[in-house]
């Protein structure tokens, strides 16, 4: 049983020396400084946000996604075959990223992550996990130009970000995350849900992969469709507080899949309860047959304001360290 964090953290905060990136990024724009300078900021900005993960008990922690502009254009433009368009609403936050625009045939051409990765492990004193935006996800928020086919673009999508899984299983990670809201969100016309795509993506995704993987269901539930015996994954992530009834989930549990266990809410400022977070780990921890159980906020945290998403972690790990006694 661990505290870990799903994907993003906080890049700036109210204190002083807090405003770094993005006060970078302006001069950047401006011509003030040159990429390696704003990289250089980048990547004090990554250091300064594993530590805080660390020094509140965190115990496998995210680079936080600094360099990230948002989930979905960090990765897709660096693939072969996409644009980046306008700004759209990331599901029904009060965040935004760029819309890819498939316009030509997908595909992986170098390492998008493994820089970053090997970064943020130099840097910290517990594990690191890489995160990967899944196919799944990245289809269904993309305009499709090319393709004019869900079904194509998804698949081209898991097999360019098959390569990446590879190249980072080559630094020896001690799990993979791959992150697939697009399959949890409340269906609609503009978000449906396919499970068998969603199956046949995260199939070719995960194909002659050699390391552990994760696999993280936020921003909703994916109960009424998602066969947990079927994931070729070592830890499945779900959403306990905006997917409520994921609960269902863990009374069939499989033998030996591990439990990603979302019990912080990272979309609100209310504070919880220690007590109560670890009796909800205790008992998640007896209806599952797996010793595994990494325990986390239901989402990323850069929702949130750099001082709760602070506390919350501290609480998290708390709930987490009473859990075990």
């Amino acid at each position: 049983m661990i505290a870990t964090v799903v994907s993003h953290y906080p890049k700036i905060g109210d204190h002083p020396g807090e405003q770094k990136l993005r006060q970078a990024i302006a001069k950047f724009e401006m011509g003030e400084i040159d990429y390696q300078a704003l990289v250089d900021v980048e990547r004090e900005v990554t250091k300064q946000a594993i530590r805080e993960m660390e020094e509140a008990g965190i115990e496998l922690v995210t680079d936080g996604q600094i360099r990230w502009q948002d989930p979905v254009t960090y990765i897709c433009s660096k693939l072969n075959g996409f644009e980046i368009n306008g700004l759209v609403r990331w599901f029904d936050s009060n965040t935004y990223f760029r819309q890819p625009v498939a316009v030509g045939d997908v595909a992986w051409v170098e390492p998008i992550l493994v820089e970053d990765y090997i970064y943020a492990r130099s840097v910290a004193t517990v594990d690191v996990k890489p995160v990967v935006t899944g196919p799944y996800t990245l289809g269904v928020l993309s305009i499709d130009r090319y393709y004019n086919d869900l079904d194509k673009l998804v698949l081209a999508l898991a097999a360019a970000l098959n390569a990446e899984l590879k190249e980072l299983c080559k630094q020896k990670p001690p799990i993979i995350q791959i992150d697939e809201p697009g399959i949890a969100f409340n269906p609609s016309v503009r978000y449906p849900r396919d499970a068998r795509l969603f199956l046949q993506a995260l199939e070719l995704l995960t194909k002659d992969i050699d390391c552990d993987l994760s696999l993280y269901i936020y921003h909703g539930s994916a109960s009424d469709i998602l066969q947990t015996e079927q994931l070729p994954v070592k830890i499945l992530g779900l959403d306990m507080v905006h997917g409520a009834s994921n609960w269902q989930l863990l009374e069939n549990w499989p033998d030996g899949l591990g439990l990603g266990l979302g019990i912080v809410d990272a979309r609100n400022v209310k504070m919880e309860n220690v007590e109560h977070l670890a009796t909800t780990i205790k008992q998640a921890k007896e209806l599952i047959r797996s010793d595994e159980v990494h325990v986390s906020p239901s989402c990323g945290l850069e929702f949130l304001p750099k001082d709760v998403a602070l506390s919350k972690l501290r609480l998290l790990a708390e709930s987490v360290r009473e859990a075990r006694e």
